[in-house]
């Protein structure tokens, strides 16, 4: 899935980038895609610490969201099948 696919999805309104649904899932789509890089390069360090970068702040994002709004948070979780 692309980046405009994802920002149509997860989107508010047309065009939406801001919302933290879309930068979730725009982050979620990274983390995957660095994971799979990560299984083929393992001593990739320089990878492996802007992999722990970004979950962390996915972490930041989806403790926000679900301080702000619960229903929209567990919906997210569910769909991005994020434990």
């Amino acid at each position: 899935m692309n980046k405009q696919e994802i920002i149509s999805k997860f989107g508010r309104k047309e065009g939406d980038t801001g919302s933290p649904e879309v930068q979730i899932a725009l982050l979620s789509a990274r983390i995957s895609y660095l994971t799979e890089h990560l299984k083929q390069h393992p001593k990739d360090n320089h990878t492996r610490l802007g992999l722990l970068k970004l979950v962390g702040k996915r972490k930041r994002l989806l403790a926000y969201l679900e301080r702000t709004d619960l229903e929209k948070f567990r919906a997210l979780k569910k769909e991005l099948k994020i434990r």
